[in-house]
């Protein structure tokens, strides 16, 4: 086929047919019937044209593609191309048959024209078939009719388009970014054949350089349109978020110059899987499609994504300059600009009056950020890497040889699937996805109860993936060690197709389940989450299950991460949100407020203003800190240096105030969809932020010693050499970098191996309550007294009436000597109501026993003389009197790997999982300033509950440290 003139064929932009909206393409929940309404109005307001159904976990798009649409699917499926329609939208109906389709057979073609023609019944005009994100292998039977997996795809696009009456129609290669063209985008074999023998009239989708592209360049479009003798139409995934559970994009549509815009059929954003956090992206995407080509540009202007780092970089103490010029041409793109209309526009969006359904969380498992370079196995919004193997990294350092060696790393072709998760649909209600209770799902994990042998036949109810098959191992001898919980059942999983399997098919609706520490029996060796272990991407396609072996994967992925997108109702009964209206209006969200958000949450490679500041402020604190060490406050207390240190603590307690009133301004707002979307992003970077400005505050008070930086400097962070550039440079795939600001903020505490005390579990209902972590006062004496004498039995008080002279007695005991003898180790928490909690650390146990016989215990003895302890108290309170009496006799640890001791409790009525781990995090950095680097806690072997609570907190059992009667667990950080 000739060659088409480039420049003939984007006349037509200029006539309005160049393409630009929304594809729903990305991994995890659909949006709702509901936000597509939504969203097709809001498109039609701002001038875009363009929607593509293509949610890739919708079952019927791309898992069953073959299943032809019910008659309650197909009416949801008519109203939403009816109101596509209404708007001037166009209604792209995608299907992604590439998982397991024999490209040779007549009957897979005929149910391949069937499929599409039903959705034509419901007055589609606009099709699309994709085809990324599979493995470019064609079958034996296809091999024999083809010449190449180009030309098997080719003619089966060919065959649909015709047979559709020649509709408006859009293919996705599977080669579809220049990082997967083979061998490069000129030469590759697989785009020529596409660009020579696909119908001129099929438009051809492409994300650019990479899966996600940092910046989209003219020579990069001008080399795909040559190889596709057309122009591209650009799936763009720069705000897609499906590949990292942290990351959310709420910056503007930046590194694509609008001068593009004659050089291409049209851009389709694949943005964020929540609806509601995309009004930025799409809003921001318009105002770009609107600029005039024909404009004489200043290119000096911000026309690529250079000038936004320069702007956002450029001054090293994280001030936020003026970065929008003065006077901007209308018919210029600016990002920050377009930012700035989009936000005003995006504020009374909050004031709607929406419910919510469905879980906080984002559908796919909570994943532990773990520090890089690590490449995770995990997939994104057009997939990516194969199955990677990782691990932690613990007390190492990085090398600039590694990091380096981060920089061209390189992954093999084979894709991964999206992980097991319930099979979705988005076409059978208004308001919610629901999982399909009728369809039998090899993925989807449902717990059932096993007999575990040697338990007298009692029920043990573990979670499996629906398929499993399970039997216990004959051998009955358990090869780990004995303390496993499953040790005599052996899990294989194969994949049931056909629905007899009734007990293992799970008839009830699956439901959210967030909570990581709900399981008892692992409480107390809970470990960092390794990244999830991903099938290939057929073994979801029922076609390749029926076609395997039965048993796929040892491997059982358990509901505690698994966080499955169920149908429930969330309920948003929280009576704190209740307030009158005089105090309503000082909680409304005001445009500073989603300043503030969106620059938390800013782009795959750029971070916003304020995170900047944040890094840099928190980076200065740290390194200078020993401008504030107690003997330099003590003589030269009032230094310009001493100022400034203090100065720049402050800055950074406004941010983290500003997060605060962002998080109590959200919570109180009408719109609970929007809340729900954006709260588990906001909740979790608020957590991080108030760690690292409570460890500020303790640095304030100077206590460690000069030699300190050695100990906190940190292996691997934004401030090592190279990572910020190759962060920002687009040189990697963004998921190289998981976690995003929360991650880069959290690897500035100095506590190595801390991963897993970072890893939180989301309020299930948004709460505004904000809890405050700070250094220990003399006046909190009594509320840590009282505290301590609440939680000091099984994390309860003792319910045994006491006389007011035995009032103290478990605190004497427990925390007292840590208040009084090492106060600068001891840390408090607080909310409005005041102090509900507190951690003390002692940094040489050893050293703390001496303090303690020689400065506490003879006080304590005085205070309770072996003639109180009677019948008249309890047993556990005569044990605390005796205590005293025999401290000298007592065993104690003494652990050269765990030499500090700590003491951390709550009150019950905390129930935010963070704030433990974050008081203990701060201790742990305080211990580490100081040059410890592990810890131990001890306790009654009944202790079940402070057993559990440390568990949690990454604390082990310390085997080579035995006392009769105690439990000692420990943690190196």
């Amino acid at each position: 086929m000739a060659e088409v003139s480039t420049d003939s064929v984007n006349l037509n932009t200029k006539n309005g047919n160049f393409i630009c909206g929304v594809v729903e393409g990305f991994y995890g929940r659909p949006w709702t019937t509901e936000q597509r309404k939504d969203l097709f109005q809001k498109m039609k307001k701002w001038g875009m044209d363009s929607y593509v159904y293509a949610p890739k976990d919708d079952y019927k798009h791309r898992a069953y593609w073959r299943e032809l649409y019910t008659v309650e699917e197909a009416e949801h499926l008519t109203g939403l191309i009816q109101a596509a329609k209404d708007q001037n939208i166009t209604f792209y109906y995608a299907l992604s048959p590439g998982l397991d389709i024999t490209y040779s057979s007549v009957k897979e073609i005929t149910t391949l024209k069937r499929k599409l023609e039903q959705v034509s019944q419901f007055g589609c005009v606009a099709f699309s078939l994709l085809f990324d994100d599979i493995e470019p292998e064609m079958s034996e039977a296809d091999k024999e009719v083809f010449q190449s997996f180009a030309q098997a795809q080719v003619s089966v696009t060919n065959e649909i388009y015709q047979h559709l009456g020649q509709p408006k129609f859009l293919l996705c290669p599977t080669q579809y970014c220049s990082t997967r063209a083979v061998p490069n985008v000129t030469n590759s074999e697989y785009l020529n054949t596409l660009g020579s023998k696909l119908a001129q009239e099929i438009n051809i989708m492409w994300t650019g350089q990479k899966v996600i592209t940092r910046t989209l360049t003219k020579e990069n479009i001008q080399e795909i349109t040559d190889a596709l003798r057309r122009p591209p139409v650009i799936w763009d995934n720069i705000h897609a978020n499906d590949y990292d559970q942290k990351r959310v994009f709420l910056g503007p549509y930046s590194g694509r110059s609008p001068d593009l815009i004659p050089k291409l059929r049209g851009v389709l954003t694949n943005p964020n899987c929540e609806y509601g956090a995309n009004f930025i992206a799409i809003h921001t995407l318009a105002q770009w499609s609107r600029c005039n080509v024909d404009g004489q540009r200043d290119l000096t202007l911000n026309d690529t994504v250079s000038a936004d780092i320069k702007l956002e970089t450029e001054t090293e103490d994280g001030q936020i300059g003026e970065d929008v010029p003065v006077t901007l041409s209308p018919n210029m793109y600016h990002p920050r600009q377009a930012l700035k209309n989009a936000i005003k526009e995006w504020l009374p969006e909050f004031s709607k009056h929406k419910s919510v359904w469905g879980p906080i969380a984002k559908p796919q498992p909570t994943v532990t950020v773990i520090p890089v370079p690590i490449i995770p196995s995990i997939n994104t919004c057009m997939s990516l890497t194969s199955t990677t193997t990782t691990s932690s990294i613990a007390n190492s350092t990085v090398s600039a040889t590694q990091l380096q060696a981060l920089a061209e790393v390189t992954v093999n072709d084979s894709m991964v699937n999206p992980l097991p998760g319930p099979v979705m649909n988005s076409l059978v209600s208004e308001t919610k996805v629901v999982c399909n209770d009728s369809i039998p799902n090899p993925i989807t994990p449902i717990p059932i109860p096993i007999p575990i042998p040697g338990t007298d036949n009692e029920n043990k109810s573990i979670t499996i993936l629906s398929g499993t098959l399970i039997k216990p191992k004959t051998n009955g001898a358990n090869e780990d060690d004995g303390n496993s919980q499953d040790s005599d059942v052996e899990v294989k999983t194969c994949h049931k197709l056909n629905g007899e399997d009734k007990a293992l098919n799970g008839k009830e609706e699956i439901t959210m389940s967030t909570d990581t520490g709900n399981d008892l029996s692992n409480e107390s060796s809970l470990s960092p989450s390794e990244p999830m272990d991903c099938n290939f991407t057929p073994n979801i396609s029922p076609a390749h299950a029926g076609k395997s072996t039965g048993e796929s994967n040892d491997d059982v992925v358990m509901s505690e991460t698994s966080a499955s997108s169920g149908s429930m109702q969330i309920e948003t009964n929280d009576t704190t949100m209740i307030i009158e209206n005089s105090e309503k209006k000082k909680s409304e969200l005001c445009a500073e407020d989603l300043s503030l958000l969106c620059d938390l949450f800013y782009l795959p490679f750029e971070h916003g203003g304020h995170g900047l500041q944040l890094l840099q402020e928190f980076n200065w604190l740290k390194s200078n800190a020993n401008i504030v060490m107690a003997e330099n406050q003590r003589t030269n207390k009032d230094t310009p240096e001493m100022q400034e240190w203090f100065s720049r603590a402050a800055k950074l307690g406004e941010i983290a105030e500003g997060v605060n009133r962002l998080v109590k301004h959200l919570t109180v707002c009408n719109n609970r969809e929007l809340l729900y979307d954006l709260y588990p992003y906001v909740w979790d970077i608020r957590s991080v932020i108030s760690l690292l400005n409570s460890y500020v505050k303790w640095l304030a008070g100077g206590h460690f010693p000069a030699s300190m930086p050695s100990y906190t400097q940190g292996t691997y962070t934004w401030f090592s050499k190279g990572w910020k550039e190759t962060f920002m440079s687009g040189d990697q795939e963004p998921w190289v970098f998981r976690g995003g600001l929360t991650a880069d903020l959290q690897r500035l505490m100095p506590v190595d191996s801390g991963n897993d005390l970072f890893a939180y579990k989301i309020p299930d209902v948004p709460t505004c309550r904000v809890f405050t972590i700070r250094p220990y006062l003399a006046s909190d004496e009594a509320d840590v007294l009282n505290i301590c004498t609440r939680t000091c039995k099984d994390g309860l008080e003792d319910q045994h009436p006491y006389p007011d002279a035995l009032k103290d007695l478990h605190a004497d005991r427990i925390v007292a000597p840590y208040i009084t003898l090492h106060p600068e180790f001891c840390l408090v928490v607080e909310d409005d109501s005041g102090v509900v909690g507190y951690a003390c650390g002692a940094p040489d146990y050893k050293k703390f026993r001496v303090k303690q016989e020689l400065a506490w215990i003879p006080e304590m003895c005085q205070k309770y003389p072996k003639s109180l302890i009677t019948n008249n108290i309890s047993k556990f309170a005569q044990e605390s009197i005796s205590y005293f009496h025999e401290f000298k006799d007592e065993v104690f640890v003494s652990s050269p790997t765990h030499p500090a001791s700590m003491i951390c409790s709550l009150l019950p009525s905390v129930l935010d999982q963070s704030v433990s781990k974050r008081i203990v995090t701060c201790l742990l950095a305080a211990l580490r300033a100081n040059g410890y680097f592990g810890v131990h806690v001890t306790m009654n072997c009944t202790d079940s509950y402070t057993h559990a609570f440390y568990g949690k907190l990454g604390f082990v059992e310390n085997s080579s440290e035995t006392i009769k009667g105690k439990i000692i667990m420990g943690r190196n950080f």
